[in-house]
């Protein structure tokens, strides 16, 4: 039907093509506006929704050797130089986990130039001095073999894979040290209200966090609890003709009972190293520790590898007094003191080598600050290279502004380090940890995390039901529109 018959019915309808709606030209401007504003918000989408993933530094290299050492030797003999030299240089590569990053070289005293880090003199007998000096009998100095054993158990003390490795707690710049007296049952025979523990810290204590105060900082705490009772029951002894409790080794590794014992007494972020002096109730008096065969040891401390030491307390002390004394706190806290330097990774001192003054001396310390500096670098580098690696391999990962600066300023840290190590570990040391606090605050970045579990098929069940209603009429209003205007044309040719 055409539109003269459409309007000759007298239906009252109005002929489509004289409403101004239905008109071609008005139709198509109504369809292309929507495809203009879609074209036109495109850019604006894309930048909305686009990742931004900054380059980020790859080709960066370190040097294999971080601290080089001299060694002066003031002897008699001149091939011995060479000799220890050689040692040296084969326990470095049969043993390369514990020399790595340190090249010692030594040089005859006289010949110097300018003056070593260390120096090696003759002494009545072997002894670790001050100052980073060390006197060697006449008997050793004459022992290749004997001085190069001596000097690679100072500069690259060895360790343990496994035990070392566990038991020394992760680096920090700052320690909370909690000295806590815990009395099992507050009965009047085995109580103890009081104890001298600011003259205990003063003599044991302090002095050690003074020396390792270039290392960390140190907040020292302590407290009294009178109720701390065992998660176990121990197990009952007869020693002669009294019983005792017995602790076997696997009652050690659940000592603690924290679900009741309130050992941290404020909140901090820093990590907290616990030492305990556990006083057990009359019941459980004297509670010894066991080996495997079931026989009490001579052992009343234990450690507990990157938590802390507890130290049982037994019947040495008067019972009648509430008080625990300085004198009684004497083997307490010399026993918390080595514990402490173990956790910390302090290195013992060689066998056969005695000390002059400080339990501490300049040769631990330096080994100490090298072995921490070389992890912090280590780690550092590793979590570097598994920031680029997750980059390279996940697509939506962004890499903002703030990760890549992370990223160079730990870069920079790094070289710091490396540039500094000879003249000043302490100084490697604070750059390393610098840069391993900017490259783990670049691989957790929230930013970074956000999307590294979304991939592209959460963005398509996103987009795909918004898109696809609007979409499908309008492209099929412009291939109708389209075939419209082509048969129009087609029909205006033929006439």
């Amino acid at each position: 039907m055409n539109s003269a018959a459409f309007a000759s019915t007298g239906t009252g309808f109005k002929d489509p093509q004289k409403l101004s709606f239905e008109r071609d030209w008005i139709r198509r401007a109504v369809l292309a506006s929507y495809w203009i504003v879609i074209i036109l918000a495109l850019p604006f989408w894309w930048h909305l929704t686009s990742i931004e993933r900054l380059a980020l530094p790859t080709t960066t290299s370190f040097f294999l050797s971080l601290f080089d050492l001299t060694a002066s030797i003031s002897q008699q003999n001149p091939s011995l130089n060479s000799q220890v030299q050689t040692l040296l240089r084969d326990s470095a590569i049969n043993e390369p986990g514990r020399w790595r990053g340190v090249d010692l070289r030594l040089q005859d005293r006289h010949d110097e130039v300018a003056s070593s880090l260390y120096t090696v003199a003759l002494g009545e007998q072997t002894s670790i001095a001050h100052s980073r000096h060390l006197r060697v009998s006449k008997t050793d100095v004459q022992s290749a073999t004997r001085l190069s054993s001596i000097l690679s158990d100072l500069i690259a003390p060895p360790e343990s894979s496994t035990s070392h490795s566990q038991r020394v707690v992760q680096y920090s710049d700052h320690y909370r040290l909690a000295f806590t007296l815990l009395n099992e049952d507050a009965t009047p025979n085995r109580f103890f209200e009081t104890w001298d523990v600011q003259a205990a810290l003063a003599e044991f204590i302090f002095p050690l966090t003074s020396r390792l105060s270039t290392l960390h900082n140190f907040t020292v705490e302590s407290q009294v609890q009178y109720h701390a009772p065992l998660a176990f029951e121990p197990k009952r002894l007869t020693l002669g003709d009294t019983e005792a409790s017995g602790l076997t080794q696997e009652d050690l590794t659940v000592f603690i009972n924290s679900a009741e014992w309130t050992l941290a007494s404020s909140v901090s972020n820093d990590p907290v190293l616990h030492f305990v002096l556990f006083a057990p109730s009359e019941t459980h008096s004297p509670m010894n520790i066991i080996d495997s065969e079931g026989r009490p040891t001579n052992q009343s401390s234990f450690l507990l590898p990157q938590w802390g030491s507890i130290f049982v307390l037994n019947n040495e002390i008067n019972s009648s007094s509430l008080h625990l004394s300085y004198n009684d706190l004497k083997p307490v806290f010399r026993n918390f003191a080595t514990q402490l330097a173990a956790l910390l990774g302090v290195p013992p001192v060689p066998l056969g080598l005695s000390m002059e003054g400080s339990f501490l001396s300049d040769w631990q310390l330096d080994a100490l600050l090298r072995r921490r500096a070389l992890q912090n670098v280590q780690g550092s580098q590793d979590t570097l290279y598994s920031i680029v690696k997750l980059v390279d391999q996940i697509n939506n990962m962004p890499v903002g502004q703030v990760v890549r600066d992370d990223v160079l300023d730990a870069l920079a840290s790094l070289h710091e380090a490396y540039r500094t190590a000879v003249a000043s570990p302490a100084l490697a040391l604070r750059w390393s940890s610098k840069a391993l606090s900017m490259a783990s605050r670049a691989f957790f970045n929230p930013g970074m995390l956000a999307l590294l579990y979304f991939p592209a098929e959460h963005k398509y069940a996103v987009y795909t039901p918004l898109f696809a209603s609007i979409s499908v009429p309008l492209v099929v209003a412009l291939v109708r529109d389209f075939m419209a205007w082509r048969r129009g044309s087609r029909d205006d040719g033929r006439r």
